[in-house]
C-alpha cells in the first residue's frame, strides 16, 4: 500500500526564483492552516485570489534596521557603500512608502542604522540555522545593544560566492550539510536553486530578535546562477532582496511563529494562500523586469526595487504620489471554527 505523506500547510516567508526549485517547494507548502479556500456565492464577481488580508498579528509602522555584512573581509567596499545608501533610499523613498501605506494606520517609516562589518572571510555555504545562531550569539556578546528589538530587523548580508540554505540546522557555514527538518520536504532549498533570502525570528531569553538573510545574487564565473539575478550589476540585486523582506519583515514579522506551528493570528499580512507582500510579483513576473525596476527617489538618482503587491490595484504597484487609504478590515472568510 503507498504511503501518503501530508504537507502541512505554511505560510512564507523566503524570496524566490521564478521556476526554480526553491518556488515548487515553497508553493507546494504554501498556505494558511486554518483558513480554506474561499468559495464565491452564486451571483457575485470574483475577488482577487492574491489579495493580501490581515490576521490579527503585529506589524511594524516605524521599523529600524542595520545591516551585518558577513564575511567582511571578502566585501568590496564600493558595493558595501553602494547598497547602505540605495537600501536606505528604497526604504525611506515616500512615493514607494506611500504603496506600503495602505497595510497601516499611517505612512510607514523607516530609520536605517549605521551598517557594520563582520570580520573573516566568505563561508562557502550558511544555513538558516547559522544566522540563527549568529542572532543569538551577537546578542549574548553585547554586540546588538541600543535598539528597540521589536521595531528592528538586522540583515545579514552574504557576500560573494556564499550559498544560502533554509536548512534549519547550523553547520552550514562550517561545510556541514545536515538533513532537513522543514515540515512536508526531505530536501533543502538553497541560493543555486532560486532561493534568494528570508525573514525570521529568533527568541534569546525573553527578547524577541528580528532579521533577514540575503544572498549576493549573481551569475557566477562558471555559469551557475546563486540567487536572484535581476539587474546588471549584483549589488543592486542585493538591494532589491533586502527591500523586499524589509517590507515582508514589517508587515509579517512573526511569521516564524506561525510556521511553528502557531495560530494563524500571529500573522500580519498575507494572502489566503500564504504568500506576503513581495511574493506573488515574483511568482508572477514573466520577465523578472516586469517587477524589478529602478525607480526615481524625490532627494534625486534611482534606487533597485522590487514591487510590492497592492490590494489597491489587486497586483505589483510601484512608485505613487499619494498615499494608498488603508485597507478596510474585512472579516476572514472559511475560517474554521
Amino acid at each position: 500500500m503507498e504511503r501518503i505523506t501530508k504537507v502541512r500547510l505554511r505560510p512564507m516567508n523566503v524570496h524566490v526564483r521564478r521556476g526554480s526549485a526553491a518556488e515548487d517547494k515553497y508553493r507546494s507548502m504554501a498556505g494558511i492552516p486554518d483558513l480554506v479556500p474561499e468559495e464565491l456565492a452564486p451571483g457575485l464577481p470574483p475577488t482577487p485570489a492574491h489579495d493580501l488580508i490581515y490576521h490579527g498579528g503585529k506589524t511594524i509602522v516605524n521599523l529600524a534596521y542595520m545591516s551585518l555584512y558577513v564575511g567582511g573581509d571578502a566585501w568590496n567596499a564600493g558595493d558595501i557603500g553602494s547598497i547602505d545608501s540605495a537600501l536606505a533610499g528604497a526604504m525611506t523613498e515616500p512615493t514607494l512608502n506611500n504603496v506600503m501605506a495602505q497595510y497601516f494606520a499611517a505612512v510607514p517609516v523607516t530609520q536605517p542604522r549605521p551598517s557594520r562589518k563582520l570580520p573573516g572571510p566568505a563561508p562557502a555555504r550558511v544555513s538558516q540555522g547559522d544566522v540563527e545562531s549568529w542572532v543569538s550569539d551577537l546578542m549574548n556578546r553585547g554586540q546588538l545593544g541600543g535598539f528597540d528589538y521589536g521595531s528592528t530587523v538586522f540583515n545579514f548580508m552574504l557576500p560573494s560566492g556564499t550559498i544560502l540554505s533554509d536548512n534549519p540546522a547550523p553547520g552550514g557555514a562550517k561545510g556541514v550539510r545536515t538533513p532537513s527538518a522543514v515540515p512536508g520536504a526531505e530536501n533543502e532549498a538553497d541560493s543555486l536553486n532560486g532561493l534568494g533570502g528570508f525573514h525570521g525570528s529568533v527568541a534569546v531569553g525573553a527578547t524577541t530578535l528580528y532579521y533577514a538573510v540575503g544572498v549576493y545574487s549573481e551569475q557566477r564565473a562558471d555559469g551557475t546562477v546563486n540567487g536572484i539575478p535581476a539587474f546588471d550589476q549584483p549589488w543592486k540585486n542585493v538591494v532589491a532582496t533586502f527591500y523586499h523582506e524589509l517590507n515582508e519583515a514589517r508587515t509579517d514579522p512573526d511569521v516564524a511563529q506561525a510556521i511553528a506551528g502557531g495560530p494563524s493570528t500571529v500573522l500580519g499580512w498575507t494572502s489566503r494562500h500564504g504568500e506576503e507582500c513581495g511574493d506573488f510579483p515574483v511568482f508572477e513576473a514573466s520577465p523578472l523586469s516586469l517587477v524589478f525596476q529602478e525607480v526615481p527617489l524625490t532627494s534625486g538618482g534611482t534606487t533597485p526595487v522590487q514591487f510590492m503587491y497592492s490590494d489597491y490595484v489587486h497586483g505589483p504597484e510601484g512608485p505613487v504620489a499619494t498615499p494608498r487609504p488603508p485597507v478596510a478590515t474585512r472579516k476572514r472568510k472559511g475560517a474554521r471554527r
